[in-house]
């Protein structure tokens, strides 16, 4: 059974930079759309952005400009390069592989104000 496992996240001030990492069990990442999540306390899960077997990108419109999506096939993991920060990031988030129904254990994100 191939495993996500999320790791980056912390507490961090407004307007700060964290990098979050989801490294998979197996050689997987490459053949398939990855995408992260978030869940703010009391809301929903939201998707934030995804990327593509060819790279292609999308993202969440409130992180459009702050957040990127990227993948390292050779190290099976995808990050979250996230700038800019604000309190409304602050949540867990997790690493989704959604021809799997795959999820990871998530990684909290505290922003400051």
């Amino acid at each position: 059974q191939v495993q996500l496992v999320e790791s980056g996240g912390g507490l961090v001030q407004a307007g700060g930079s964290l990098r979050l990492s989801c490294a998979a069990s197996a050689r997987i990442i490459s053949y398939y759309t990855m995408r992260w999540y978030r869940q703010a306390p009391g809301k929903m899960r939201e998707l934030v952005a995804a990327i593509t077997s060819d790279d292609r990108t999308t993202y969440e419109d409130s992180v459009k400009g702050r957040f990127t999506i990227s993948r390292d096939n050779a190290k099976n993991t995808v990050y979250l390069q996230m700038s800019n920060l604000e309190p409304e990031d602050t949540g867990v988030y997790y690493c989704n592989l959604p021809v799997r129904g795959l999820w990871g254990q998530g990684t909290q994100v505290t922003v400051s104000s």
